[in-house]
């Protein structure tokens, strides 16, 4: 009976973590690998070693906040949505070159989004 009554408030410790952070995926494969391994197996996606770092955080910082609101928070981010052929996208910056762009998909008609999909990290000039 006692396990039980801790596997429970485990299930509740997720389930209100869940609820008080943002989740982030990642659309495409070498994003996932960029902040799992630090690198992209295809070359084509090859970045600076500061760059990574900086995504990483970057991403470590949006699983911390409860949404994408608390991103206006950190000035240096420049939240944004985006227009244009990206009508649909938001971004926050690594750095001035490059950017983290996302998708923001809300859940359940809350107006804040929870869940992040990362499409891309690009370069803002490009």
């Amino acid at each position: 009976m006692f396990s039980d009554l801790l596997i429970s408030d485990n299930v509740r410790n997720f389930a209100a973590d869940y609820q008080t952070k943002m989740v982030v995926t990642f659309e495409k494969e070498y994003l996932k690998e960029l902040y799992e391994d630090k690198k992209a197996r295809n070359k084509k996606y090859r970045f600076q070693p500061q760059i990574i770092k900086k995504y990483t955080q970057v991403i470590d910082l949006m699983m911390e906040l409860s949404n994408v609101m608390g991103l206006t928070q950190y000035g240096a981010l420049h939240y944004e949505h985006l227009h244009g052929n990206k009508e649909g996208l938001s971004s926050v910056r690594v750095n001035d070159q490059y950017r983290i762009e996302f998708r923001e998909i809300i859940e359940d008609n809350k107006t804040i989004a929870e869940l992040v999909s990362l499409t891309d990290l690009s370069n803002h000039y490009k």
